[in-house]
């Protein structure tokens, strides 16, 4: 009878290991806005077509991990690539519980 070890978990805890949890990988998204709208008006758009979105320019972006808003933040140029700059952060615990 052999005897394995779950290296997702702790010894005699059975608590996560936090090395494996901190090693998976997630995905991480920017979202400016959101917009609801008919099928006909989808067909129609085009190159050019501008959608009206459900914020206000300047309002803060959300930042998604899994698609749960973690932060909000705002748009700034690094090196020519964008970035964005945390203006608020959920608690850690908010964040683990929502993930």
């Amino acid at each position: 009878m052999s005897d394995t070890h779950d290296t997702a978990t702790d010894d005699a805890s059975g608590q996560i290991n936090a090395d494996v949890l901190q090693n998976i990988t997630v995905t991480l998204s920017i979202e400016v806005g959101r917009a609801m709208i008919k099928i006909r008006d989808l067909m129609r758009l085009s190159q050019g077509s501008v959608v009206e979105l459900d914020r206000i320019a300047g309002e803060p972006l959300d930042l998604l991990v899994n698609n749960t808003v973690v932060a909000q933040g705002e748009i700034v140029l690094v090196n020519e690539r964008y970035g964005i700059r945390l203006t608020r952060v959920a608690p850690a615990s908010e964040r683990m519980k929502n993930l």
